[in-house]
């Protein structure tokens, strides 16, 4: 059972690096080819990585066969919450002239570190490994 976890732990970290690498390249493009401010280049990138990483942790990770929408809704309110309040954190801070790749480098360590928690032991509570326990019981 621990090293399920640990396994899952280690899927979710590789497949939130990619979806980090997703965002910020989607961010340097937006940022210093466009010139977009930063809550334009910070809010797009952010979108892509969960729409990312939300398909790929939700098949691969968690093994979930919980419903799309229902679990879908979940990340929408985790993010309901999570975006407004680092969008906002993130132009105060460069507004105080830290650069825009801390406050990046930052915001994307705490969506890490919060978004597991969050999908784990909310999203995903009762439903990991349910798909790859329907698997089975087709084969």
């Amino acid at each position: 059972m621990k090293n399920k976890e640990l396994i899952r732990t280690i899927k979710f970290t590789l497949f939130s690096i990619s979806a980090g690498v997703i965002q910020v390249l989607l961010f340097t493009l937006m940022n210093e080819l466009l010139h977009l401010d930063y809550w334009v280049s910070y809010l797009t990138s952010l979108v892509a990585s969960i729409l990312w990483n939300f398909t790929i942790n939700r098949k691969v990770t968690f093994k979930s066969s919980n419903n799309v929408k229902l679990s879908m809704l979940l990340v929408f309110l985790f993010y309901l919450v999570f975006t407004p309040v680092s969008t906002v954190l993130g132009n105060l801070a460069e507004r105080a002239q830290i650069n825009e790749y801390i406050v990046l480098a930052v915001t994307m360590i705490s969506n890490f570190v919060l978004e597991y928690l969050y999908t784990r032991y909310v999203v995903y509570r009762n439903s990991c490994d349910t798909a790859e326990s329907k698997n089975e019981k087709t084969e």
